[in-house]
């Protein structure tokens, strides 16, 4: 009778020990370690856009260049509009006058109640005027609505702009965010303050992590959630746009 190997023998027990059925393996599979992509994203990034149509006159920060919150960033040529609110404001003196002459006409019983009245609302019509004109000057320049720096100059001074016509892309890269899918089989571990590594493809480099936000739906087609996730830390080179893989290892299921 012919006998096998003792090393085979040992290779076929082995095997049999690490044998898995077919309802173990999905489970397993899904706690294993996991490589994601993910992107580096601003926490906050928004375009500005004209509000009027202007000529530029000035944009305060270059490319890439940063800024504070509450900066001017973008400068109109508003000389029309400044003339318009000097009219404006000449036709609210002259209705002013007028309302007060038939006030004290009204008084030595000299104009009717017609002319009072009529008077009245053309000094109204004419402080609504000068609120209006002011309002359109206050939109000669816009400024920045939160610290960061300027992604992209999408026009030039010297331009001109029309109404909702966009002008600056700007980003706050102060907190640089993750957001990827994870297996919907992690929520029952998955909780936000955890922390991971992420190893951005541009740097060769990993860096600390923590989960921020777990998302309020499953997609039951790729049975996954999106997360995301910050940096933990600040790194001068990373910037938004980077790329890379993260690592996230599971915890190990209780026998």
């Amino acid at each position: 009778m012919n006998r096998l190997p003792l090393a085979l023998l040992l290779a076929l027990s082995a095997g049999m020990v690490q044998a898995q059925t077919p309802e173990q393996a999905p489970a397993r599979a899904g706690l294993e370690r996991q490589e994601i992509r993910a992107q580096l994203l601003p926490r906050q990034f928004t375009t500005l856009a004209a509000e009027i149509g202007a000529k530029v006159n000035k944009l305060s920060v270059p490319e890439g260049g940063a800024f504070k919150a509450g900066q001017t960033l973008v400068g109109f040529d508003c000389s029309v509009q400044q003339a318009m609110l000097q009219k404006a404001r000449a036709e609210l003196n002259a209705a002013e006058a007028t309302d007060k002459a038939n006030q004290r006409l009204a008084e030595l019983n000299s104009v009717g109640k017609l002319e009072v009245d009529l008077g009245r609302a053309g000094r109204q019509k004419a402080v609504a005027e000068v609120g209006a004109q002011q309002a359109v000057l206050g939109k000669c320049s816009i400024t920045a609505p939160f610290a960061g720096r300027v992604a992209e100059q999408k026009v030039r001074e010297q331009q001109f702009v029309q109404p909702g016509q966009p002008l600056l892309d700007i980003l706050d890269d102060s907190v640089l965010e993750l957001e990827f899918l994870v297996p919907s089989a992690w929520l029952v571990w998955l909780r936000t303050g955890q922390t991971f590594d992420v190893e951005i493809d541009e740097t060769g480099q990993r860096y600390p992590a923590r989960f921020e936000r777990i998302g309020a739906r499953v997609d039951p087609i790729s049975q996954s959630v999106k997360v995301a996730a910050s940096i933990d830390g600040r790194f001068p080179e990373l910037i938004a746009g980077m790329s890379g893989r993260v690592r996230v290892t599971p915890p190990t299921p209780k026998p």
